[in-house]
């Protein structure tokens, strides 16, 4: 039997990024795949998707070129070659991630593995063999999936997950999207763009629901006025898919609507990876389909970890990353504290970007604070009017008496790379005053921060 350090089931940015750093850390580590190395995040989601999205933001420049003074006539696309290239584009990182295991001395064994008892895995390999591995230390990072609904059963077909929106065949002339998530916004945009008829599904009352709801109603202006139908406080109750293509009965505040397609795509979050992987009889308890751990990612049994979606965190890649580095450290003997879950931020790439961290200003006003709230509109910076992208805004919540930098939310052009100027400032204690006097390069997008900041103590130049 192979004996190791580590073993970590699942090689997503929680597996393959825990088991590196078990590796810098001189522990002898193993990582288990049953399918390709990156796991969803650079197979099926994060990379693969934001290759799709960029053929969409260049179509859409070529074909606005006459608003930046240039001529491009025939513009036209070729949705396999896109498809192509965001495939190429995860493949390319699926083989970085081979390169890493190899340099850092990492065994990846290929198949589907199976807690059992006393710190071992059983793998079962393509061909049906068994082999049992023994670990000091167990990392479960199985992540998740597309969760169904039992009204939207979903065929692979006419009813997609998120696999089959960046891969179909041939380009839908209709798609009802189901969920108004990061998942189901991307896809919502990149399908508009490419020149689909798209109508969104929410059932509740603002698209993005977990944003800041500023936010949300700039996406939808910005959605409506590029084609996309937003339907909120609506429920798909069920979809008849027995004629050519699908006809979907929407249940409103005004009654029911059928909406036609030739596709839905089911975008109502995900369902963690916990079954037939031997949790229950090894004991580790879970509770609403996540594996309960402490704040350094232990189970209740001994010497088995759990990271990622998994866990009851923020099913996000780099908080899944950032769990598997703080849980090898712990069990390394190194001294470390504890993930603090209020300050990770979220990134939605549609156009217009959506990036935010920390607490919205409706949470802050339920918590009973006393807050300054300041907004800088991109229509009043000259960087987003040079580029052509003056949709949205920079919108920052402090705490009125200590100054404390309570929420950031932007949506515009490039806000998921400006985002973590709040994320550092936040982790850092970081006051408005000194955020304010903290020079900004002009011109830039990341002034608005800088100009949100003075809007919110009166001292705003540019509005």
């Amino acid at each position: 039997m192979s004996t190791f350090d580590v073993i970590v089931l699942g090689s997503g940015p929680g597996g393959y990024v825990t088991a590196i750093r078990a590796s810098q850390l001189g522990l002898k580590t193993a990582i288990i795949e049953k399918e390709s190395l990156g796991g969803v995040c650079l197979n099926w989601g994060c990379i693969p998707t934001k290759a799709l999205l960029k053929s969409a933001q260049v179509f859409e420049y070529l074909q606005h070129a006459g608003d930046y003074g240039l001529m491009a006539e025939g513009v036209d696309k070729d949705f396999s070659a896109v498809v192509k290239r965001s495939r190429n584009v995860a493949d390319g990182m699926s083989k970085g991630v081979q390169f890493l295991m190899k340099k850092n001395k990492i065994e990846v064994v290929k198949g589907y593995g199976t807690l059992k008892s006393g710190k071992k895995v059983s793998v079962k390999d393509e061909n049906g063999k068994e082999t049992e591995y023994s670990g000091q230390h167990i990392i479960i990072a199985t992540g998740a999936r597309s969760r169904e609904l039992p009204s939207l059963p979903q065929d692979g077909k006419k009813i997609i997950g998120y696999r089959e929106a960046m891969t179909l065949p041939e380009q839908p002339k209709k798609m009802i999207v189901v969920g108004s998530g990061a998942i189901g916004i991307e896809f919502a945009y990149f399908y508009n763009s490419m020149g689909t008829d798209v109508t969104v599904v929410e059932y509740l009352p603002n698209i993005v629901p977990v944003e800041d709801e500023d936010v949300s109603k700039q996406l939808e202006r910005s959605f409506k006025k590029a084609g996309v139908k937003i339907m909120t406080s609506a429920e798909v109750t069920s979809v008849d898919t027995s004629g050519d293509g699908v006809k979907a009965t929407v249940k409103t505040a005004k009654g029911e609507q059928v909406l036609e397609a030739d596709i839905v795509l089911s975008a109502v979050g995900i369902k963690t990876n916990i079954e037939n992987i031997g949790l229950e009889d090894i004991g580790i308890a879970t509770d609403r389909d996540k594996i309960l751990v402490n704040d350094y990612y232990q189970t209740n049994i001994p010497g088995y970890y759990a990271i990622g979606d998994v866990t009851p965190g923020q099913a996000l890649a780099h908080v899944a990353s950032a769990e598997g580095i703080l849980c090898v450290e712990k069990i390394a003997g190194m001294h470390v504290e504890p993930l603090d879950y209020g300050n990770i931020p979220g990134c939605t790439y549609c156009t217009p970007e959506i990036a935010s961290v920390g607490i919205t200003e409706k949470q802050a006003k339920e918590k009973g604070l006393d807050i300054k709230v300041g907004k800088f509109p991109f229509s009043a910076s000259g960087k987003a009017k040079a580029s052509g992208a003056p949709d949205g805004f920079v919108k920052v919540i402090f705490d009125a008496k200590y100054g404390e930098w309570l929420g950031c939310h932007m949506i515009g052009a490039g806000v998921t790379d400006m985002i973590a100027e709040a994320v550092v400032a936040r982790k850092l204690e970081t006051t408005g005053h000194e955020v304010l006097k903290a020079v900004h390069p002009h011109p830039t997008m990341s002034e608005a921060v800088m100009e949100a900041v003075a809007d919110a103590y009166d001292e705003v130049i540019h509005l």
